[in-house]
């Protein structure tokens, strides 16, 4: 694993076709954590009990499209990179997945295991960086707080 950490990454694969859920597992469950589901409202109840750092979602899915899943969870989960795969070459579902979708990559079907994993560990690596940067600005936030409370202090003396 390309990651520093030992920790496995977090990936959530959705996907209404069963024999690619199980492909997927068996590609990268050594590698990664991986959750699977066959619909977006699975995929939903998953992501309210497990801290899921990647998404990724196929495009043609009954009911819902990806696009239409990853839309309707930013709000409730907006720290997930987003990665759309599809077998489709449909141009409007790409422009749709950037603009409304927020997706980091799209990626088309069959999938390629070694580029695939490459592209999880690049979005986590967006992901980490992320988390990184709320938090040191939090730290920031909290430092100047102290600082104005200390030159406050020093006013009134």
């Amino acid at each position: 694993m390309s990651n520093l950490s030992s920790k496995k990454i977090n990936v959530l694969y959705v996907d209404d076709e069963e024999h690619n859920l199980t492909s997927f597992k068996a590609s990268f469950r050594r590698i990664f954590k991986v959750f699977t589901a066959i619909s977006a409202s699975e995929a939903r109840e998953i992501l309210k009990e497990q801290k899921v750092e990647i998404i990724i979602t196929d495009q043609r899915m009954p009911n819902e499209t990806g696009v239409e899943f990853l839309q309707s969870i930013i709000e409730e989960y907006p720290d997930p990179i987003r990665m759309l795969l599809t077998g489709y070459s449909d141009i409007e579902a790409v422009i749709d997945s950037i603009n409304k979708g927020q997706v980091y990559k799209y990626i088309t079907k069959p999938w390629n295991d070694h580029e695939l994993q490459v592209n999880i560990e690049n979005a986590h690596e967006v992901f980490r960086l992320r988390e990184e940067n709320k938090d040191l600005m939090e730290r920031l936030k909290k430092a100047n707080e102290q600082l104005e409370f200390y030159l406050r202090q020093k006013l009134l003396d």
